[in-house]
């Protein structure tokens, strides 16, 4: 990872969290019902989630009490408007926004001396089976403050409501009572301590409970689109909803997905569009064995892109120009059916999400295209960067110097 640390590509705008702010990000965690982390340094994102303290407990989700439950931990206000790097929901990023924007002020108060634990209560304790995911709705975010501070602030009104009583101010009891809280906690009389739950209602999503779901919503019939074989094959016996449901890799998919006006393809546009040449690129580098020249040097240089691409055997050219090929023959039939002649990871990595869609169901889709047929360096990127660090892992140096400087450049 070391190349894409240096790019400002790998977990860049992770926050440091050190000295006390480690003890307070201590009693959150066991506020939370986990144990504390031994580390005296680490990272955190938006969420609160560290990948450090991940790989310290061997688990990727530690702030998890089981898939049903997800909870976050803010230790600073820096935490506003940072991303969310390992999110179990596609929504993770929208919740930590909500929170901001209605308790930022208090939040900014709170985090002096204090931290925020929160817990994403969708009113399911357990999840028992696949179709659980569609009772989620509405999530109600709650708060929890470390060492109580807000039942410290009520006890300290209090005292100094004795205190004030009658003759109480001689009272040397009432006194140190007032002092020791004072000392232990500050003055809490002015403080803004109180944050008010926040409903958050939830519309299509994804969700890795279970294998990895997408939900639709918002449709003539919600559909369901499972990462996980067994998790699907559980699914369909379940008849107890009336629901669509299919495996991330039926093909039979895309076409429902498409009468649905859920996603669209223009291949005569695409054609002419940066993404097209990306992910022919991509593929392209797949073919690419024992070459003389970089592969980042073939895949820039035109020259000698058409090179190599003569240099290969007819079926895998046809293959990786399928779509320019699709093209010409169009000009002659008009009968003729993309899926005839056009690569299927091709086909289904040039699809978008239907224009008549919502923003954030534009990125939900995004988020399943690319995981269907990641082919696209750059929107891997953007929009599932676990699976694309994962995958960056075993690609060639100079495969990896060429999808650095595509993302880079947004090219």
């Amino acid at each position: 990872m070391d190349k894409l640390i240096k790019a400002n590509l790998y977990r860049s705008e992770s926050i440091s969290i050190s000295g006390k702010l480690v003890e307070r990000y201590n009693k959150c965690l066991l506020k939370l019902g986990f144990t504390k982390t031994k580390l005296k340094k680490f990272t955190i994102d938006g969420l609160g989630w560290s990948p450090e303290i991940a790989e310290e407990k061997g688990e990727k989700f530690y702030l998890n009490n089981g898939e049903a439950n997800t909870h976050a931990i803010i230790i600073t206000p820096k935490q506003k408007g940072l991303p969310v790097y390992n999110p179990f929901h596609s929504f993770d990023a929208e919740l930590m926004k909500a929170v901001f924007k209605k308790h930022e002020k208090t939040i900014n108060d709170i985090t002096r001396d204090s931290a925020i634990c929160i817990d994403f209560d969708q009113k399911i304790d357990v999840f028992y089976e696949p179709l659980d995911v569609l009772r989620y709705k509405d999530i109600v975010i709650k708060f929890h403050l470390i060492d109580n501070l807000n039942k410290a602030k009520k006890e300290q009104l209090k005292l100094i409501e004795t205190f004030n009583y009658e003759n109480n101010f001689i009272d040397e009891k009432v006194h140190q009572q007032l002092l020791a809280s004072a000392k232990k906690y500050g003055d809490l009389r002015t403080r803004n301590l109180t944050l008010e739950d926040i409903v958050f209602t939830t519309e299509s999503f994804y969700t890795k409970a279970f294998g990895g779901i997408y939900l639709l919503r918002d449709l003539a019939i919600p559909v369901l689109i499972f990462e996980d074989e067994e998790a699907y094959k559980e699914a369909i016996n379940d008849t107890t909803y009336d629901v669509l449901m299919y495996h991330i890799s039926h093909s039979e998919m895309i076409d429902k997905l498409i009468s649905y006006n859920v996603i669209e393809l223009e291949l005569e546009e695409e054609n002419t569009k940066k993404r097209y040449h990306r992910i022919q690129k991509f593929i392209f580098s797949s073919y690419l064995k024992e070459t003389r020249h970089p592969i980042k040097e073939i895949l820039q240089d035109g020259i000698l892109f058409k090179s190599y691409l003569n240099k290969m055997d007819i079926s895998s050219r046809k293959k990786i120009m399928s779509l320019e090929l699709f093209l010409d023959k169009k000009k002659v039939s008009k009968n003729i059916e993309p899926k005839e002649i056009i690569e299927e990871e091709i086909y289904i990595a040039l699809h978008k999400p239907h224009s008549s869609l919502k923003p954030n169901d534009q990125d939900l889709i995004w988020s399943l295209l690319v995981n269907i047929a990641p082919k696209d360096v750059l929107f891997l990127y953007w929009y599932d960067k676990e699976q694309f660090y994962e995958s960056f892992k075993n690609y060639d140096d100079s495969l990896q110097d060429w999808i650095i400087e595509t993302i880079l450049s947004g090219f």
